[in-house]
């Protein structure tokens, strides 16, 4: 299991009437988390790009606990519970200064071949890169 902390001030524009980050905000949240993960391996989706492999999104779940607010210092942990094959899913929680955790979901990629559009076993890369952190 890998998991990596990235932290997110909430914007002004990202809250609704109330002051309350808007629901849809979460995803985004999310994928700055997965971004900086990948990233941690130095495969960042410029690199998978280059690589011919495109990440679509499969499925997206999302379960809110309690509101974030405008100018609240979040922390989105990311988390990856096992080694990716085709698929990779990603775990979130999104905690607030006081460590309350006030969102989580999860998201599954599939490594697709660009021109293909096949899907395809996730780089042996970054595979060999994720190994030792799941045995």
């Amino acid at each position: 299991m890998y998991t990596a902390e990235t932290k997110i001030r909430v914007r002004y524009g990202e809250t609704d009437k109330m002051g309350y980050v808007y629901y849809g905000i979460y995803p985004l949240y999310y994928e700055v988390g997965r971004t900086e993960l990948m990233r941690q391996f130095d495969f960042s989706y410029k690199k998978i790009e280059e690589m011919g492999i495109i990440l679509p999104v499969k499925s997206l779940d999302v379960k809110y606990h309690k509101a974030a607010i405008y100018d609240d210092l979040l922390t989105i942990k990311t988390t990856i519970k096992e080694l990716p094959g085709v698929r990779i899913t990603f775990f979130y929680e999104v905690l607030n200064e006081k460590n309350e955790l006030l969102n989580e979901g999860t998201t599954m990629l599939i490594f697709v071949d660009e021109k293909t559009r096949r899907p395809r076993k996730a780089p042996n890369e970054l595979i060999s890169q994720l190994e030792p952190y799941f045995k």
